[in-house]
């Protein structure tokens, strides 16, 4: 275990998305700092899914109400891996050819001290960078979290 469990902050997420999209993400934040987002995705197309952690956690309006990606220290788009990169980037998740996607990340960025991180969306890439530019459709959003 990163760090033990004396401290640790924890939330859930639970998805609720277009087609049939459902699942549950649980987020562990260790005293050392790392964040593990864990849980499963089921109802997505096959193939990469772009993973990211949106500023807001209001969907009253859908999307658009979600805020631009968590981005506390003003950074440009990057992977996970990149020193330069929104703190709510985290990369890529598979979905096999059952539309299910089994994520664990551990990131020491995205953390988890205030609940607007839980708001997020899942989004299908239809081309792959390593800018994360904004071409693609969404797939899913994110519409309930609490912290514990």
């Amino acid at each position: 275990m990163e760090g033990g469990s004396k401290g640790t902050l924890k939330a859930v997420a639970l998805i609720v998305g277009d087609n049939n999209v459902r699942g549950s993400l649980h987020f562990s934040q260790f005293p050392n700092g790392i964040t593990h987002v864990k849980g499963k995705i089921t109802g997505l197309s096959p193939g990469l899914h772009g993973f990211h952690i949106h500023a807001l956690g209001d969907t009253t309006n859908g999307c658009n109400s979600t805020g631009p990606h968590f981005n506390p220290f003003k950074k440009d788009h990057g992977a996970p891996s990149d020193g330069e990169r929104h703190a709510g980037d985290l990369g890529n998740i598979i979905a096999g050819l059952d539309g299910v996607a089994e994520v664990s990340i551990k990131d020491w960025q995205v953390g988890m001290n205030l609940a607007r991180q839980l708001g997020m969306r899942v989004q299908e890439l239809d081309v792959v960078s390593l800018a994360f530019n904004h071409l693609f459709r969404s797939s899913l959003v994110a519409v309930k979290g609490c912290l514990t």
